[in-house]
């Protein structure tokens, strides 16, 4: 794929590593996806299926602007997004657009509201990485307290290798672009540098506890078993500055 040379030449918003990605996957009707496409795009399908995934995270050495944020520079993300595309000068940029993203830093969640009018929710989060034990691999993120509390699980987790760009892990794992819908209509655009993540299955994966933090109209498809579930190796990551679509 040939980059926009305009969009590669914005500058660098943030800079980290994503890492350790669990990603759980459910089919969903066109119809429940089809009001929340940003301007510009369109459902990107697989097999002529729309999904939306559930992906928890570690984001490690954070810096925006290069600047490193105290207390900001590793943490959980937990969210919930859904795939678009856009054709430009003929080619495909392959895009994720996010329903409900959760942190547990407050500063980060304010200046990617403010940025790129993302979704973002702070809330109390914590994981638990078990990657080398005897007993099987484990990753889980957890958010929430009470009766809100949830957690993304995914138990035996495989060993992960380079996946097909059409197989259903590069469907999931190769996105190098984002959109997001402003609140005037329009859209905004941004680029999501990195490598090809390293993939593999896994034999479990859950939602545990409370999922209403991610819209009324997701409950009942995230209440039941994902359609496929991945781990992600994650690498470092270049986030750049967005861009309005005319």
């Amino acid at each position: 794929m040939k980059p926009d040379i305009a969009a590669t030449q914005t500058s660098v918003f943030l800079t980290a590593e994503w890492l350790n990605l669990v990603l759980l996957n459910y089919v969903v009707p066109t119809n429940l996806l089809e009001p929340l496409v940003p301007n510009g795009t369109e459902l990107h399908l697989l097999r002529g299926e729309a999904y939306v995934s559930v992906v928890g995270f570690m984001f490690a050495n954070t810096r925006v602007r290069g600047m490193a944020i105290p207390f900001h520079r590793t943490f959980e993300e937990v969210n919930l997004r859904f795939y678009v595309k856009r054709v430009v000068g003929g080619e495909e940029r392959h895009a994720v657009t996010f329903i409900r993203e959760l942190v547990p830093r407050v500063a980060i969640a304010t200046v990617a509201r403010l940025v790129y009018n993302e979704p973002y929710l702070r809330l109390p989060m914590s994981h638990r990485l078990e990657l080398n034990s005897p007993d099987g691999k484990r990753a889980e993120y957890r958010w929430g307290s009470g009766a809100a509390a949830g957690a993304v699980i995914g138990d035996g987790l495989g060993r992960t290798e380079i996946p097909a760009a059409d197989s259903d892990e590069g469907f999931m794992t190769q996105r190098h672009w984002g959109y997001t819908r402003q609140r005037d209509g329009s859209t905004v655009e941004y680029q999501v540098s990195h490598p090809v993540w390293r993939v593999g299955r896994m034999e479990r994966g859950t939602l545990d506890g409370s999922t209403r933090v991610f819209g009324a109209r997701f409950a009942a498809i995230l209440a039941d078993r994902p359609t496929s579930a991945f781990f992600a190796d994650g690498s470092a990551v270049t986030v750049h500055d967005p861009v309005r679509l005319p």
